[in-house]
């Protein structure tokens, strides 16, 4: 995808522009490229755009709003803003600065991109058409529709991590759509689902084996331990980030305080190095530490904000009578559960992820404990091919293993190379 395209196609359908509104663009020097692609995009829309360059040096951290910034910030406001920036960990206190002063009217909306890259616009998490906008923000909206009775969420993984922590009279919000009232501002790419945590309810042991906010991918896990909401302890073998995850938690008194629990819903985002995109990976979860007070009833005012990914969570859901559903296994989101009986002649529902839109599908094996199919299902408006493969464990099925196959280039492959091989299954 042209990147001024997916830039146009981000604020149509996230910032709803509209023709004849005004835009500032905010933009590191090091990012112009994506800045002329926005700036692009805008006028497109016939927006009234204005591209502002700021000058960064790698020995220069900044801490304050540059003055050259304050005239956009004051007496001309725009009706949107759209911040391009590096992603420099050691600035986001800037960057926090930055967002108060263009979100504290509550009229003003704002795309902030902390360490967005071209690619990302070409062919990663930002290379939207509009209806694959659409779509996410559709399944946005279910996600948190079946999260408005849970007061609580169990989040494991295969990697150690075991937390718990209360929701309870805290909405879920989404940064894949705009929320008019309260006009909350929201990063670019979207693809998450999130909430603010009661500040005192993180209890358990976290594992990070994913990526960290500011730092990106991690070799080696980081393991957090959290009491009543609050860090207590920090390992990891790595001693390099251990030593910047440190400082970072020490920023301030509230920067180990839990500030943020999110869902990743982005079918296009890729485990990259800049923690904007991989945060947003679909079926992933991700545990902030620091400042949320831009989020519903977030008491969070720490000048510092710290994320950090888990991979193959599972989640479950609790509400206020006890009950419980799981809502994410190893990383694949569970369809809802339907409130009908089935009958004695029903056929039983294929097990897989509501994200899907299942189009048809051929069982190949079905035993009690196994269950094999080939699958076509839609997503963002694509429809794919998927091999299957389930185990039923605890009365559950639970998805063992999937091939996916993306369009007929792919068939056509994968077909010779069976056609090549299936001969050899059979001996002279």
């Amino acid at each position: 995808m042209e990147a001024s395209e997916a830039a146009k196609n981000a604020l149509q359908s996230v910032l709803e522009a509209k023709e004849d509104e005004s835009i500032v663009i905010f933009c590191d020097d090091v990012k112009t490229e994506i800045g002329k692609a926005f700036e692009k995009g805008a006028k497109d829309l016939k927006l009234h755009t204005r591209l502002v360059l700021l000058k960064t040096s790698s020995k220069v951290i900044r801490t304050e709003v540059p003055k050259l910034l304050m005239k956009h910030l004051t007496t001309q406001r725009p009706d949107m803003y759209v911040n391009i920036f590096t992603g420099t960990r050691e600035e986001t206190p800037f960057r926090i600065k930055l967002i108060q002063l263009e979100t504290q009217n509550h009229k003003t909306r704002l795309g902030h991109c902390p360490g967005v890259t071209l690619e990302m616009l070409t062919q990663g998490a930002l290379a939207l058409t509009t209806n694959e906008h659409r779509q996410m923000q559709e399944f946005a909206e279910s996600l948190m529709e079946r999260m408005k009775e849970a007061v609580k969420l169990e989040i494991r993984n295969p990697a150690g991590t075991n937390i718990v922590l209360s929701i309870k009279e805290r909405p879920f919000i989404t940064d894949t759509k705009l929320d008019w009232e309260s006009l909350k501002w929201m990063n670019l790419p979207t693809g998450e689902v999130y909430v603010a945590p009661v500040e005192n309810s993180l209890e358990g042991k976290l594992v990070c084996d994913m990526a960290i906010g500011g730092i990106g991918p991690v070799n080696t896990p980081v393991t957090i331990r959290a009491e009543q909401g609050k860090v207590e302890s920090v390992t990891s073998e790595n001693a390099e980030i251990l030593k910047i995850v440190q400082n970072s938690l020490h920023t301030d008194a509230m920067a180990k305080v839990v500030g943020e629990f999110a869902f990743g819903i982005n079918s296009k985002a890729r485990f990259t190095q800049e923690f904007l995109e991989a945060e947003k990976i679909l079926g992933t979860v991700h545990v902030a530490f620091g400042e949320n007070m831009n989020m519903p009833a977030g008491k969070n005012n720490s000048a510092n904000h710290m994320d950090f990914l888990i991979s193959k969570p599972s989640v479950n859901i609790i509400t206020e009578n006890g009950s419980v559903t799981s809502l994410l296994v190893d990383g694949a989101f569970q369809a809802a559960e339907s409130n009908e009986k089935p009958t004695e002649k029903s056929e039983e529902k294929l097990p897989i992820s509501g994200f899907y839109k299942v189009i048809e599908y051929v069982t190949i094996f079905k035993s009690e404990k196994w269950w094999e199919a080939i699958v076509i299902f839609e997503i963002y408006g694509k429809r794919q091919m998927g091999m299957y493969l389930w185990q039923k464990r605890s009365g559950q099925w639970k998805r063992k293993n999937k091939f996916g196959i993306r369009n007929v280039d792919e068939w056509n492959k994968l077909k010779n190379a069976v056609d090549q091989l299936a001969p050899k299954l059979t001996t002279e």
